[in-house]
């Protein structure tokens, strides 16, 4: 009889890292009613997630959160700061806060899997997210598999793969003209400018998150490293990116999203109780235009008043998020707020998975996080772009030129998403014009393909059956 799987899910603390991860987690369970999961974060993470409960390292006996009849369960590991990153003035904050994680991390997680072969829980596979390229080497070196799973677009995926394979040179020498085209194997030809921004800002250490940049390079070397073995689970279908799979080298990958929800999860983060779904309620269909940036976005507060005032020169009815923290720095915003608001509602915090949902929303203003935008295709929700860091730029050009489900908003030269622009992408959205209803009808059809893959014998279905087959037989 083949051993109990157990897999150990670890993942970078910040939100858009930890949703997908859980949901995988949680998927992983689904797929085989015998399997046992522990998803591990950092302490600080933890303690987010858990605010009720006090977050201890280690094996507490029954102090750890625990779901799925006990078969999921959360255990923290230290990052070595005690508190977690926090953002900050100085420019070399994120970098401290990354050579802390990755040393402190690897110790930690280490300790982790030891305790729990210990405790008769021992693991039979690590999966990991893309800043943790260590546990790869923790795995390996308690003759346990691993698997990255890559919570990014395939496409971005591979412009990765690329760069760190002898394509440096060209995106180096043309990083300052972002209108330069670069040619990469498989890959249609793309502009410098819609390449993820870690490989496209300055190769200083000084660098804000110049960490991000050396991380992702030593994690494509242990993939290096562990090639044939390594496995790549990827949070896309493979219908959505037939030809980025073509791709990524002598990599293994299997696309297995999009990877949502499978309950409530809104308890994860949660910030406020406000009534925006009884708003939506009793707003037409397809006549309101959701507006959020993402958890870690900032906002000034010129940006927050033209924002504002191009959803209401819309004229449709909008549901706007502004993080607390956001509204907080700007304390005389804060007051004003409200009483500028004729169609819209504005709210600190939402479960966006039940909003976009729901059957008023017409059009995603986002940021283009992953998460974001596959959230918004599952619900054939029409897009407009507005991205700014990290793989948000590829994402909004796949969104708009690959899928044709939304349009990009572009910003001034100082970075400022002005007025007349919010205006004028959301009519290119939710408009009668003939550009508008193609977009709505792709929507729809991406909607149908994304069901279809992630349902029983579909793409993604099958896909994740073969990864659980091998981590079942130890192959």
């Amino acid at each position: 009889m083949s051993p109990r799987p157990h897999f150990l899910v670890l993942t970078f603390p910040f939100q858009g890292h930890i949703t997908p991860a859980l949901r995988l987690a949680r998927r992983l369970l689904a797929a085989a009613p015998d399997a046992l999961v522990t998803f591990s974060t950092t302490e600080d993470a933890h303690a987010r997630m858990f605010p009720a409960k006090s977050s201890t390292a280690g094996l507490p006996d029954g102090a750890a959160e625990r779901d799925f009849d006990g078969r999921l369960e959360f255990l923290p590991f230290s990052d070595g700061t005690g508190g977690g990153y926090v953002r900050s003035s100085d420019p070399g904050a994120f970098n401290s806060y990354m050579a802390s994680f990755h040393a402190a991390g690897a110790r930690s997680v280490g300790e982790l899997v030891d305790a729990l072969a210990a405790r008769g829980r021992p693991v039979s596979r690590v999966v990991y997210t893309l800043l943790l390229p260590w546990a790869a080497d923790i795995a390996r070196e308690r003759g346990v598999p691993s698997a990255l799973y890559w919570i990014q677009p395939v496409a971005v995926f591979a412009i990765y793969h690329h760069y760190f394979h002898g394509r440096a040179g060209v995106v180096d020498e043309h990083r300052g003209d972002p209108s330069f085209v670069v040619e990469l194997p498989g890959l249609a030809p793309l502009a410098v400018g819609d390449l993820p921004t870690f490989i496209t800002m300055s190769t200083d250490p000084s660098d804000p998150l110049h960490s991000a940049l050396t991380t992702l390079r030593n994690l494509f070397d242990t993939l290096d490293r562990e090639i044939p073995q390594a496995t790549i689970l990827v949070n896309t279908c493979q219908e959505l990116e037939l030809g980025a799979l073509a791709a990524v080298g002598a990599h293994d990958v299997l696309p297995v999203g999009p990877v949502l929800p499978s309950g409530d999860e809104a308890g994860l983060f949660k910030q406020d109780d406000a009534k925006y779904m009884e708003w939506l309620d009793g707003k037409p269909a397809n006549s309101v235009a959701y507006v959020s940036f993402g958890s870690l976005a900032t906002m000034a507060r010129e940006q927050l008043d033209e924002l504002l005032l191009g959803l209401e020169e819309s004229g449709r009815p909008y549901l706007c998020v502004v993080r607390k923290d956001i509204k907080a720095e700007l304390a005389e915003a804060n007051a004003e707020i409200d009483d500028r608001l004729k169609n819209g509602m504005v709210v600190e915090w939402c479960d966006q998975v039940q909003v976009l949902s729901h059957a008023a929303v017409g059009c995603f203003v986002t940021h283009c996080g992953w998460n974001s935008v596959l959230e918004s295709l599952a619900s054939g929700v029409p897009m407009v772009g507005v991205p700014r860091l990290s793989d948000q730029s590829m994402n909004a050009l796949l969104l708009e030129r690959e899928w044709r489900v939304g349009v990009r908003a572009e910003v001034d030269r100082g970075g400022v998403l002005r007025a007349t622009e919010v205006r004028r992408r959301i009519e290119e959205v939710m408009g009668e014009g003939k550009a508008a209803k193609e977009v709505r009808h792709m929507a729809g059809e991406w909607k149908r393909v994304i069901a279809d893959a992630m349902g029983k014998g579909g793409s993604s279905d099958r896909n994740l059956m073969v990864y659980m087959e091998g981590a079942r037989n130890g192959i």
